[in-house]
């Protein structure tokens, strides 16, 4: 079993505590690799063979190799996925004392378990913006705050009726101990302002969340699976990043390459940096452009291009197996699965999921099909986002994980080998 893929995205997840610092991360290896930065502000000057990325907004992130063949016959390969994760954010006024115990008031972004954040050790991590409109990341990588939960003896009924919160009342986060000499809320920005080396007066605006300051890890008897935050989405990041940079996709002389990683899928991808937004559409538009191609060329070479779009899928597991279709169990370490839902809540069509089906064949990478139990609700993707906003062909699919949105998920060490693999040979054309 190649362990190897696995370690690097635990490494790669545990120095990615929010979106930005995953932007941050993945700029940092497309630099490695050669690629220049394009700005949004000015033109693009773009070679055939040319390796570039732009971002947007810190959190989403468009990077691409132009082939060197006809961009209307051959298209674009895209891997699309997001880099945002459910957690809980931090308030502007966040700070609240009661009984000389201060606290962090936080908002629920997405949906998470909540109740998996009780009792951990959290840090805070995102990003502070000063007077000069200068963003600063900040990863507080120690144990910060905490969600203490709330005695049994108080919560007889918590083993039967579950752990739950009131969104308001419940979850602001244990910070300090009140101090007179020192305001809550001066200390606190104190702590923010010795973080980024700037006065406090200068933060004007921040955004913040909480994290798992556990480091990711193997487990299992043969370390056969991955246990870390944020496997939703940063595993399809991770693998869509690593296929793109390896040397066989580099070398691939006829489609134009693309990863697409956009911000808030979490919470409905409707914003300027998120999948329903036009980073994309203006991404490829101003490639056809600096390409020379008109409106017509444009057109086709969308018809011959083809998406995948790489987002966690729901693992097997046998201790709720009446919450799985009997039919289409999808296995941890039994290759990546094609996502189907007839209502379109992903992209997978059947000549999409013909195409994918070969392709892992080709490579030699087993695959799986995964259906949503018919009676519950399904969620959905950026999958068929993009596919209607561009019409391009598009195909849903995601490693198995089990407790995905919990502030500790896992899934299987070579599921992640085999989607880096065919995501490779993908990109290899």
């Amino acid at each position: 079993m190649n362990k190897q893929p696995a370690k690097e995205l635990l490494n790669f997840i545990d120095n990615s505590p929010s979106p930005w610092h995953a932007v941050s991360t993945m700029t940092t290896m497309l630099k490695a690799k050669g690629f220049q930065a394009l700005s949004e502000q000015q033109a693009w000057q773009l070679e055939e063979g040319g390796r570039y990325y732009v971002i947007r907004d810190d959190s989403s992130l468009i990077a691409f190799v132009i082939g060197n063949e006809e961009l209307q016959k051959y298209g674009f390969h895209i891997i699309g996925a997001h880099t945002d994760s459910p957690s809980l954010r931090i308030k502007p006024n966040a700070v609240q004392t009661d009984r000389l115990i201060n606290r962090l008031g936080v908002e629920v972004y997405g949906s998470p378990i909540l109740a998996s954040f009780a009792d951990r050790d959290l840090g805070i991590a995102g990003r502070i913006l000063t007077k000069d409109i200068e963003t600063h990341l900040v990863h507080f990588d120690k144990s910060l705050v905490r969600l203490p939960n709330l005695a049994i003896h108080m919560n007889r009924g918590v083993n039967q009726k579950g752990l739950k919160f009131d969104f308001q009342k419940e979850l602001p986060l244990i910070l300090s101990v009140f101090k007179k000499n020192l305001p809550a809320k001066k200390q606190f920005l104190a702590l923010l302002a010795d973080k980024i080396g700037r006065p406090a007066d200068e933060i004007v605006s921040y955004e913040l969340q909480v994290f798992d300051t556990q480091a990711g890890n193997l487990f299992g008897l043969n370390d056969e699976f991955i246990a870390n935050g944020q496997l939703d989405n940063l595993a399809s990041c991770h693998a869509g990043i690593s296929a793109l940079l390896s040397d066989a996709a580099l070398q691939s002389k006829t489609s134009t390459n693309v990863i697409a990683y956009f911000d808030h899928e979490e919470i409905g991808s409707k914003s300027h940096k998120g999948a329903d937004g036009r980073f994309l559409s203006d991404v490829l538009e101003r490639i056809g452009l600096s390409l020379n191609l008109n409106a017509e060329s444009q057109k086709i070479a969308y018809a011959n291009s083809f998406m995948m779009s790489a987002d966690m899928t729901h693992a097997y597991n046998p201790n709720f197996r009446e919450f799985y279709d009997d039919q289409h169990p999808v296995i941890i370490n039994a290759g990546p699965a094609i996502k189907i839902n007839s209502n379109m809540r992903y992209s997978s069509e059947s000549v999409s999921e013909a195409l994918f089906a070969r392709l892992c064949e080709q490579v030699k990478v087993p695959y799986q099909r995964y259906v949503h139990r018919s009676n519950l609700p399904c969620g959905s993707t950026i999958g068929p986002i993009t596919a209607a906003n561009l019409g391009i062909r598009s195909i849903d699919i995601g490693n198995p994980m089990w407790a995905m949105h919990s502030v500790r998920e896992s899934a299987g060490v070579l599921d992640h080998y085999y989607m880096i693999k065919v995501m490779t040979g993908f990109f290899e054309d």
